[in-house]
């Protein structure tokens, strides 16, 4: 449930009540070290944490500063980034590779098609909840 409010929480740019970048690093934190207490030795619980600070804290501090820098070596390296993880999923399960492969291509491109395809669609519609439109002449109150 941490790492799904780590999902919820975490800053994607959006100007929102809801975000909240230090909530968010503090659940996934939090979810990591919980998830580090149930292994075998010192040594992985270690390697855990120190990977969950690596992935939670570092690694969106370093996309922020390569996309201001460099937007095309930031495309290179999420595509990069993005085909190891399929292929490292692809070692564990072909058949969960590829749902997730799907999934990211929906998400990425067929979503988006099909935002714009059906804005075309869209109905303005007009009633008591819109803003009061003043038809009369006010000139005289002008000047």
């Amino acid at each position: 449930f941490m790492l799904l409010g780590h999902l919820i929480f975490f800053d994607y740019g959006a100007n929102a009540a809801i975000v909240s970048s230090t909530l968010s690093l503090n659940m996934a934190i939090f979810a990591s070290v919980c998830l580090a207490s149930r292994l075998p030795s010192s040594l992985h619980a270690f390697a855990t944490v120190t990977l969950a600070i690596q992935i939670f804290a570092l690694w969106p501090m370093f996309q922020k500063k390569l996309k201001a820098r460099a937007p095309g070596c930031y495309l290179t390296v999420t595509v990069v980034y993005t085909l190891a993880a399929v292929l490292g999923l692809l070692t564990a399960s072909p058949t969960a590779a590829v749902l997730y492969a799907l999934l990211l291509l929906t998400i990425t491109f067929l979503c988006p098609h099909y935002l714009v395809t059906l804005q075309s669609s869209k109905d303005n519609i007009h009633g008591p909840w819109d803003e009061a439109e003043i038809k009369e002449d006010l000139s005289r109150f002008l000047g």
